[in-house]
């Protein structure tokens, strides 16, 4: 792994309590990332503080240390029931559930009991380890809502509040749940609170004002986190040809973690479908697939039995995979931002990655916007469309039965006929 994403700023160097410092070391971690050297030293005084920053950029491992340091500066009153002292609000499960993985190795010599609250699976066992009494509960809106409405834990003991991913938080429609819940916290100058988004927008930074207690500012620029160490290309193919080149670039990369990115969900599916036919281990992923169907496809692809990961931006948003060699843009995204976002999917945590992106005839529109925004032109690779391969149609899916109508009741009468009849005849 390259070093050179690494600041001059060692975290030995910053003042700790010595449990924190020995999850830091657990971690394998010496030297600040940017974001961390920005940061860390504003929320240890504590301070709040409102951080820019991409996925894999080291954000998460900066709040839960300043986390970690601040509730072991202090001390709770022991005769009362746990309840929760510190509060992270992720936008999606995955998110939800790395970042408590991480808190698990980080603060594993301090003693604190951290708490799951997601949607989709486990209802009933989160909601017992919560009840039993936690220290730090991460989640996503909805499910942390219910648990709260019933009073299975009080949000009046929280001293550090944070928000991971607050744009992703407007784009998924989380706002009015994010202003439920922090509107029952203590009031902002009571608690530390940290907030972090991969662009601190007009809407971000009037939620960061009106919840947090004068934060300071820390923006690392995305395209200095990211692309930089991205080796970006683009082909130009045509609509019919995108799938044939998809498939020969796969076969090219061998057994390398790739993930494909695409605009809609049928279309993902779609691709999936003509993966699979022609012998590419491929799967979509969707909000859709139930949580523990999730779980297994990204340990599978984790583990490197599942070649290739195919998704939406919403459906991949939150997602912490390591070492993804490829990103495939079958379809250039139509916000420049979300380039950023899906090439940042590679070259995670200083490593390098290859980005390669389809200007077709449906997208490439939106490339003028995306080489303005990163500040650059992306390379132009070619192809020889008469090396493309033949491909293999996938089966088509078997039509479903149609439904018969609601029956009528015979009542025994004869029906009377609908055709005209002739003039009757007479006696």
């Amino acid at each position: 792994m390259a070093d050179n994403h690494l600041s001059d700023l060692r975290f030995d160097s910053l003042t700790l309590h010595d449990n924190v410092r020995a999850g830091i070391r657990d971690a394998g971690f010496e030297f600040c990332t940017p974001i961390q050297a920005s940061t860390l030293p504003i929320a240890l005084e504590p301070r709040d503080v409102a951080g820019q920053a991409q996925t894999g950029t080291g954000k998460t491992a900066a709040f839960l240390i300043a986390t970690f340091q601040k509730l072991l500066a202090s001390t709770p009153d022991p005769e009362r029931k746990k309840q929760p002292r510190a509060f992270m609000l992720a936008p999606t499960r995955e998110l939800a559930m790395q970042i408590a993985k991480d808190g698990e190795l980080l603060g594993k010599h301090t003693g604190f009991k951290i708490g799951l609250a997601y949607g989709g699976t486990d209802y009933e066992k989160q909601r017992r380890i919560i009840e039993d009494g936690i220290d730090i509960l991460i989640g996503t809106p909805g499910r942390i809502i219910d648990y709260f409405k019933q009073g299975v834990f009080k949000l009046n003991e929280v001293e550090v509040a944070v928000l991971d991913e607050a744009d992703r938080m407007f784009d998924l429609g989380f706002i009015k749940d994010i202003r439920y819940l922090l509107r029952r916290l203590p009031p902002p100058d009571k608690r530390l609170n940290m907030l972090f988004s991969a662009t601190l927008s007009h809407r971000v930074m009037e939620l960061a004002f009106e919840h947090m207690n004068e934060p300071e500012l820390v923006r690392i620029e995305p395209d200095k986190v990211t692309a930089d160490r991205v080796r970006q290309a683009i082909f130009f193919p045509s609509n019919e040809e995108k799938l044939p080149l998809l498939v020969g670039l796969i076969r090219e990369m061998g057994a390398s973690r790739i993930m494909v990115f695409v605009n809609m969900k049928r279309d993902a599916e779609r691709v999936e479908a003509y993966l699979k036919a022609n012998g590419v281990q491929a799967q979509a992923i969707s909000g859709d697939v139930p949580q523990k169907k999730r779980q297994r496809l990204l340990l599978n692809f984790q583990s490197g039995d599942l070649q290739v990961l195919i998704g939406t931006d919403v459906a991949s948003r939150g997602l912490h995979i390591p070492d993804v060699q490829y990103v495939i843009n079958y379809d250039l995204p139509q916000d420049a931002e979300d380039y950023v976002h899906r090439i940042g999917r590679t070259a995670r945590a200083g490593a390098t990655g290859d980005a390669i992106s389809f200007g077709c005839e449906s997208y490439a529109m939106s490339l003028p916007d995306i080489e303005d925004y990163i500040g650059h032109k992306i390379p132009v690779a070619k192809f020889d469309p008469a090396l493309l391969p033949e491909l293999t149609r996938p089966p088509r899916k078997e039509r479903k039965a149609r439904k018969p109508g609601p029956q009528r009741k015979r009542s025994g009468k004869r029906r009377p006929s609908r055709r005209p009849r002739g003039p009757k005849k007479s006696d």
